[in-house]
C-alpha cells in the first residue's frame, strides 16, 4: 500500500471514529466542542458577499437541481457505456443515500441552527444530506467519466474540480447558517463510505471488470 493511500485511509478511519462520538453526543443532547465553537462565526454573515457566494453553491445540492441533473446523467451513462449498469449505480446509489441520510435525520432529530425553506433546510439537521448526497453524485459521475477519459491530466482536473465542489457545496451549509459543521463533517464522512461500498460492488460485476481492463 502506499504512503498516500494509507493516509487516506487513516484519516477516514478517524473520521468515522469522531462522526460515532459527535453522534452520541448529539442522540444524549450535547453540543459537541467542535459546533460551541464555530457556530459564532456565521450568524452575521447574512447579507455579505459571502452569504450570497454559499447560498449559490448549495443550490447545486438541492434536489430542484439534482433530479434533472441526475437524470440527464444517467441518460448519458447509459450512451457512453452501453449498458445500462452504470446509470442504475449511478442513480439508485443517490437514492439510496438521500433514503438513509432520512432514516438518520429521524433517528437523531436533531434541531436545525436555523430554517430556510428556499434552500431545502427544513426538518432535522443531522447529519447534512447536501455532503452526504452530493458526494455520492459528483464522486460516482467523477469515477465513471474518469474511465471514459484517455489522458491522465484531464483524470486528475475532473478529480481536483470534482472534490472542490463537493467540499464546497458541503460547506456552504455551514456557512449559510442551516447546518451545524458536524453535520456537514459527518456528512461527507457517511457518503464517502456509501461511496466505497458502491464503487466496491459495482467493480465485482463483469460490467464493472471489463471497463476496468479497459483503463489505460
Amino acid at each position: 500500500m502506499d504512503r498516500k493511500k494509507k493516509l487516506r485511509n487513516i484519516l477516514f478511519l478517524f473520521g468515522i471514529g469522531i462522526s460515532f462520538v459527535w453522534t452520541v453526543q448529539i442522540i444524549f443532547g450535547y453540543t459537541p466542542l467542535l459546533d460551541q465553537f464555530l457556530n459564532q462565526f456565521v450568524q452575521d454573515i447574512n447579507g455579505t458577499f459571502v452569504y450570497s457566494l454559499f447560498r449559490f453553491l448549495t443550490g447545486l445540492g438541492s434536489r430542484q437541481f439534482l433530479i434533472p441533473f441526475v437524470l440527464l446523467l444517467s441518460i448519458l451513462l447509459l450512451f457512453l457505456y452501453r449498458s445500462i449498469l452504470p446509470s442504475i449505480v449511478f442513480a439508485g446509489g443517490i437514492l439510496l443515500t438521500h433514503l438513509l441520510n432520512q432514516l438518520i435525520k429521524l433517528k437523531v432529530e436533531r434541531t436545525r441552527p436555523s430554517i430556510l425553506e428556499e434552500a431545502n433546510a427544513t426538518g432535522f439537521s443531522f447529519p447534512s444530506g447536501h455532503a452526504m448526497i452530493s458526494l455520492v453524485c459528483y464522486g460516482l459521475l467523477c469515477y465513471f467519466l474518469n474511465q471514459k477519459m484517455k489522458r491522465k491530466w484531464m483524470r486528475k482536473v475532473l478529480q481536483i474540480v470534482t472534490t472542490l465542489l463537493v467540499f464546497f457545496i458541503g460547506i456552504s451549509r455551514y456557512f449559510i447558517h442551516v447546518h451545524y459543521m458536524t453535520d456537514v463533517v459527518v456528512g461527507f464522512v457517511t457518503g464517502g463510505g456509501i461511496l466505497i461500498i458502491l464503487i466496491y460492488l459495482y467493480e465485482r460485476t463483469p460490467t464493472g471488470k471489463k471497463h476496468q481492463a479497459r483503463l489505460p
